[in-house]
């Protein structure tokens, strides 16, 4: 009997990543989540496309850690309760927010208390889901980019902090955002995969402050990456149920000299892999956003 090969495609590849293109000096970069004040646009960044070759990391996963570069894969994750069909209920399989709170934040919390050497508590502030279907609210994010910064950070302590005491002590040891990544999809993913770069390649000259401004006046951050060949960029082919990437927006140990983080932040991006099938699966993901505190 003929052996069909895997239609997953593996190993490295050269795709097309988009980056903002760097704002003239002195520009505030920011994006207006609703509708913008009169006369004012809703974003003042532009993007621009490079091909970047990705390199695949399935097989050597162990080699890659958050103090260097800001991502790392767990595996072997037993399924999640959110993954069990509940009979005669709707709230179950990643499709319900409550029942996604109840049942898989624990999950996340345990997993990452026990991942992250001298963690000691752990903040989950929210999480998104992305579906492959046209009409989903949210899709896959083709664009180069780190959720915090290190401004929004100590906003997320002293927001998801109730006592105020509580949160500036917190702000004083360790504290991190972590974003626990996983697929959605039954089978390995094939298309729209996510590639991350190390945090030790990335110059500070590639990060991109961009203000968020809320309806209400609130302004969060983010950061937009500006394209550098000395990037290094990486993929992990065929992502299954039972693993999760972590990916780190923010260490405040990166902040002090010396300390051995190399800057602790990841940019990261969905991208089109020019070798996947027509009639792929499309990708599904939830990824969970999360304080981590300590040592």
């Amino acid at each position: 009997m003929a052996i069909t090969a895997s239609p997953v495609p593996r190993g490295p590849v050269t795709a097309n990543l988009n980056f903002t293109i760097r704002p003239a000096p002195g520009t505030v970069a920011f994006n207006y989540v609703d509708t913008p004040p009169a006369g004012q646009p809703q974003r003042n960044l532009a993007q621009e496309a490079h091909p970047v070759r990705i390199s695949d990391i399935r097989g050597r996963e162990s080699e890659f850690t958050l103090d260097r570069d800001a991502f790392q894969v767990i595996s072997g994750v037993l399924p999640s309760k959110e993954e069990q069909v509940q009979e005669g209920s709707s709230a179950s399989n990643f499709t319900d927010d409550a029942s996604i709170a109840a049942h898989y934040y624990p999950e996340v919390e345990q997993l990452l208390l026990s991942s992250i050497p001298g963690s000691t508590r752990v903040v989950i502030f929210d999480h998104t889901i992305r579906r492959a279907d046209p009409s989903a609210p949210r899709r896959a994010v083709q664009l180069a980019h780190i959720d915090q910064t290190a401004t929004s950070a100590a906003q997320r302590v002293r927001r998801h902090v109730a006592d105020p005491d509580e949160a500036e002590a917190l702000l004083r040891g360790r504290y991190r955002i972590v974003n626990v990544w996983r697929t959605l999809n039954k089978n390995p993913v094939e298309s729209m995969p996510l590639a991350f770069g190390s945090s030790a390649s990335l110059s500070q000259d590639d990060v991109i402050p961009v203000e968020h401004r809320y309806p209400n006046g609130y302004v969060g951050q983010t950061a937009a990456i500006a394209y550098n060949p000395s990037q290094q960029w990486y993929y992990l082919s065929g992502m299954t149920g039972d693993e999760r990437l972590l990916l780190e927006c923010f260490d405040s140990e990166s902040l002090k000299e010396g300390s051995g983080v190399a800057g602790g932040r990841v940019p990261h991006s969905a991208f089109e892999d020019p070798r996947t099938r027509v009639d792929a699966e499309g990708r599904e993901s939830i990824e969970v956003r999360t304080l981590v505190f300590g040592p």
